[in-house]
């Protein structure tokens, strides 16, 4: 009997067609010969299986299994492809704990930790990791938009503390463009983050790791067309994306290196991706941890995948079968 596999995609957020996107990624890739693999759609109102283009059937909550035909299906595992909550925030991770159900990503504890960017950036700051000037605002709260000019400067950024893709941030160059800029990003949701511009060069790095092995992947460099690595740049190809990246060998490894060490210090798990900005001197700033890339074919894991002269498929099955052992 093959295992029979849930790609867990929609969500209740803006990144809902995003995951959509992504989730056809991950069924082009997975290794059909060897699972059973059903896409199952989470909304707010249904979660669903879908057995065709025509045909969704509702997933019984109490042990995420549905009826086909006279026939009950459990699942024997979960990937996660959920871009924002309840699969990127650990709720969904708690969910498949209590039922026990082994899934793809990182466990509650990481994924509620990276999820805030604020939170995780100012921990991981505690280990000496070089992480932008930034502010939180939680909702009912305000700052003036002198009092942002002078503790963090322009440009900044504004964006959700929780949002991803690009969703509702801003680069904010004036005093004038604050006040909007935080109530589109107040549009989110309930927190807000106003963080300093670094300029140098964006990277990405995307790593995973087994119960036998550590596979960092090449570096991507990020260079958007756009002011910044915004929606349309990341999802209507207004931007390059080169890897392996235009940097020394060294540095590169360097890279490797923070990622794998921030991998183990967040305890994550699966396939994660961590962004950052190199400025003057190679230094490394964070810029946040992303738990659930993106899995579309043109997605940074995918490209830094062959750029390896790895499958997507054989890293999957890793993933996979690391957890069903």
């Amino acid at each position: 009997m093959k295992p029979v596999i849930a790609i867990v995609a929609g969500g209740y957020s803006s990144e809902n067609t995003v995951s959509l996107q992504s989730a056809a990624g991950l069924l082009s890739f997975i290794d059909k010969d060897q699972y059973q693999v059903y896409e199952v759609i989470l909304t707010r109102e249904n979660w669903q299986v879908v057995i065709s283009k025509d045909e969704q059937l509702p997933i019984n909550k109490d042990d995420f299994s549905f009826i086909c035909g006279n026939k009950k299906i459990k699942f024997d595992f979960a990937y996660i492809t959920i871009h924002g909550t309840p699969g990127e925030d650990g709720l969904l991770q708690g969910y498949f704990d209590m039922i026990g159900i082994p899934y793809s990503n990182c466990g509650v504890l990481a994924s509620a930790l990276t999820f805030n960017k604020f939170t995780c950036n100012q921990y991981l700051k505690s280990y000496g990791v070089k992480v932008a000037e930034s502010i939180l605002l939680r909702e009912g709260h305000s700052i003036s938009s002198k009092e942002v000019k002078e503790k963090i400067g322009f440009p900044c950024f504004i964006k959700s503390n929780v949002g991803g893709s690009s969703f509702g941030m801003t680069k904010v160059k004036t005093e004038a463009e604050v006040q909007p800029a935080i109530a589109l990003a107040f549009k989110e949701g309930s927190e807000v983050m106003i963080e300093a511009f670094m300029q140098g060069t964006e990277v990405t790095c995307g790593i995973y790791k087994t119960k036998t092995k550590s596979v960092p992947l090449p570096v991507t460099e990020v260079v958007p067309h756009n002011e910044f690595f915004d929606f349309d740049a990341k999802y209507h190809g207004q931007v390059d994306e080169i890897t392996p990246a235009r940097i020394s060998q060294e540095l590169t490894e360097r890279i490797q290196q923070l990622t794998s060490t921030l991998y183990d210090i967040l305890n994550c798990k699966g396939i994660v991706r961590i962004d950052y900005i190199i400025t003057k001197g190679d230094v490394i700033n964070l810029l946040e941890v992303n738990t659930t890339p993106g899995m579309t074919s043109t997605s940074f894991i995918p490209q830094q995948v062959r750029a390896a002269g790895l499958h997507m498929k054989d890293v999957l099955s890793d993933i996979i079968n690391n957890e069903l052992k």
